[in-house]
């Protein structure tokens, strides 16, 4: 059964901010951390990381309409500076999947390897990074069924994070599994 197409586009801070606002206050994006965000907010965040020659926004479609945020960031620079020592062709990641009323079973597992499909059609990817608050139980499963393996829990000025990798190697190798 296919799930349909996802394809991203770069987000527009101000064009898509009202959509953002809705998904990042819904109770079921609580691990975002802007529950109590303005409109305003999200368009000053979003600006902010449009901005960032280190950090990149994209809205991701399914057939056609949005369905999901995904960030990447350069951990050199961005969110685990200090943290961790990086390696060439490391790239961090976030994605957030709206939420809705009438969930598709396997909906968020084909978003997450869209997401790191498109990371990986980069050939100077190596390694993905993510850093998924350490009671996000749901989206460590998530990562761990696309080929991420945790190393370790890590203290970030705004939570506690379970720090985990996922090589290309690793990616396909769950790719196949799941197949």
């Amino acid at each position: 059964m296919s799930i349909g197409t996802f394809t991203v586009r770069p987000l527009d801070p101000l064009e898509d901010a009202e959509l953002l606002h809705r998904w990042v206050t819904d109770p079921k994006a609580a691990f975002w951390m802007m529950q109590d965000a303005a409109l305003q907010d999200v368009e000053r965040e979003y600006l902010r990381i449009a901005a960032h020659e280190h950090h990149h926004a994209y809205l991701g479609l399914h057939d056609g309409e949005p369905a999901f945020l995904m960030e990447k960031y350069d951990p050199r620079y961005v969110e685990l500076v200090g943290l961790y020592d990086p390696e060439p062709g490391d790239v961090g990641m976030h994605f957030l999947v709206a939420p809705t009323d009438r969930p598709v079973h396997g909906f968020t597992r084909a978003v997450i390897t869209a997401v790191m499909e498109e990371l990986f059609a980069d050939p100077a990817i190596r390694r993905v990074v993510v850093e998924p608050d350490v009671g996000n139980k749901a989206v460590h499963a998530l990562n761990e069924a696309v080929g991420f393996v945790p190393e370790r829990e890590i203290d970030k000025p705004e939570k506690r994070a379970l720090l985990s990798f996922c090589t290309r190697e690793q990616f396909e190798a769950a790719r196949g599994a799941s197949a």
